[in-house]
């Protein structure tokens, strides 16, 4: 029996692999806390073998007004959770992180490999990466620390810019044909690899993507397709989002490269349960949830 503690009580991460655990009670004991305010110091953390830390503040904001809260939550809080997890001799520690740690070292190509070093382009993105700094000086023999970097996550019920597109793919008559690849990963994919971060006691730097690297086009045709619409691809926009690429950040966002060499993402188990397509079925209808139990319990 694994003993697990989730930090964020309205994290989406959180919730999906508290769902995901569940399912197999008799291997997974699972409790999550929230340390919106100081109670949580005097909860007993020895209880548990894993810590995973979602708390945090998920979205992106350039108002400098937030940039010291960002700091406080996202690097000092989950130093301070780490430390206490030490203490009282919880094993692993496992934190959330983000590709967004790359920002500006991101080169026109888009490939992150095991040389490119983060760059963070923002305070959301230096706050994670201070965090990583912080709490891998705290890892041994005895205390396993794990950070996961993951790229855009997506799933029913997720935030950031999958819902944007997916309103668009129902809207929009038309999308632009343009060529890119994006790396991204389902919550089930997700939360199976967090499982198995958690039987093997894995300490460490890790990259979890999807099998696939997609286009931004073919993941609004998908969606479209999945609602029984019957959107358009034209690559007539094209010449002018290739202009509007490197000045306009929001283009670049949506149709720029940005994938995790796929040799990054290689693990000794399978991980990656749904393939794209049923990835996008199981997001828009809504049972993305609902999943034998076969597919994370036992060994792949």
């Amino acid at each position: 029996m694994k003993r697990v503690l989730i930090t964020g009580v309205n994290s989406y991460v959180g919730n999906s692999l508290e769902t995901w655990l569940s399912k197999d009670p008799d291997n997974y004991s699972v409790d999550k806390i929230s340390l919106r305010d100081h109670s949580w110091k005097d909860q007993d953390f020895s209880n548990y073998d894993t810590v995973i830390h979602v708390a945090g503040i998920a979205h992106v904001s350039k108002d400098p007004k937030m940039e010291e809260k960002y700091y406080q939550i996202n690097r000092d809080l989950t130093i301070e959770a780490a430390k206490k997890a030490k203490t009282e001799n919880v094993q692993q520690f496992v934190f959330m992180s983000s590709i967004i740690v790359y920002g500006n070292a991101v080169g026109e190509d888009g490939v992150i490999d095991e040389g490119t070093v983060p760059q963070p382009s923002d305070f959301y993105g230096n706050s994670k990466l201070q965090a990583e700094k912080g709490i891998e000086s705290l890892s041994d023999e005895t205390f396993k620390v794990a950070i996961v970097r993951p790229p855009l996550i997506y799933g029913n019920g997720s935030k950031g810019n999958y819902p944007k597109l997916a309103k668009a793919a129902q809207k929009l008559p038309i999308f632009p044909d343009f060529d890119n690849k994006r790396s991204m990963i389902h919550i089930d994919n997700l939360c199976e690899f967090l499982r198995l971060m958690i039987d093997n006691e894995e300490k460490g730097l890790f990259f979890p993507q999807n099998k696939e690297y997609v286009k931004t086009s073919d993941i609004v045709k998908t969606i479209s397709e999945v609602h029984g619409k019957n959107m358009k691809l034209v690559k007539l926009f094209n010449p002018i989002l290739k202009l509007m690429q490197q000045r306009v950040g929001i283009v670049n966002k949506v149709f720029g490269n940005l994938v995790y060499d796929k040799n990054l993402s290689r693990y000794k188990e399978k991980y990656q349960v749904r393939n794209f397509r049923k990835s996008i079925e199981l997001t828009e209808s809504g049972n993305n949830v609902v999943v034998k139990k076969s597919t994370y319990t036992g060994k792949s």
